[in-house]
């Protein structure tokens, strides 16, 4: 299992670990994004998109549940944000999420918790943000269970935060 945690007390230092996993992002990746509303989850989104040369507006799907940013020369990214679906039952909600999941492209999924049916967490890089609402300060904890695909972005994340 690979693991790190990185405080973050300003947008840069998000910003930039939004950098750092938008540029090993690779075909096929899921990475579910926990934490309370406000958190950073679609600040850390927009970053990824950004790196990955997505030239849209990334803003949350919290009403559609899904927003796709398609990219002519590079990696897809699927949005989703499984909020509004938090009490319904299961066959209400194949909408097709599970192709997206499981696709081509790199699918970013706020509030995994709701769909954890359709998600394989030990392949997964999860993320998990917490604020201390007194100090804005942000707390990333990154891990995987998925040393093979994930061992470049560790480096990277160790190399730039554990200094």
């Amino acid at each position: 299992m690979l693991e790190i945690l990185i405080k973050s007390d300003s947008l840069d230092v998000t910003n930039k670990i939004g950098k750092l996993i938008g540029e090993e992002a690779f075909e096929g990746e899921v990475i579910t994004l926990s934490g309370d509303l406000g958190a950073g989850k679609t600040t850390l989104t927009k970053e990824i998109g950004k790196t990955l040369g997505i030239k849209e507006d990334i803003n949350s799907p919290t009403f559609n549940i899904l927003k796709c940013y398609f990219h002519k020369n590079g990696l897809d990214l699927y949005h989703i944000d499984a909020y509004r679906l938090e009490d319904v039952p299961r066959e209400n909600k194949n909408i097709g999420l599970e192709e997206v999941i499981e696709g081509e492209g790199l699918a970013v999924i706020e509030w995994p918790v709701y769909i954890n049916e359709f998600l394989n967490f030990e392949e997964s890089l999860n993320i998990t943000i917490t604020i201390n609402k007194d100090t804005n300060v942000r707390l990333f904890k990154l891990e995987t269970y998925n040393d093979k695909k994930f061992t470049n972005l560790f480096n990277k994340l160790h190399n730039e935060f554990d200094k």
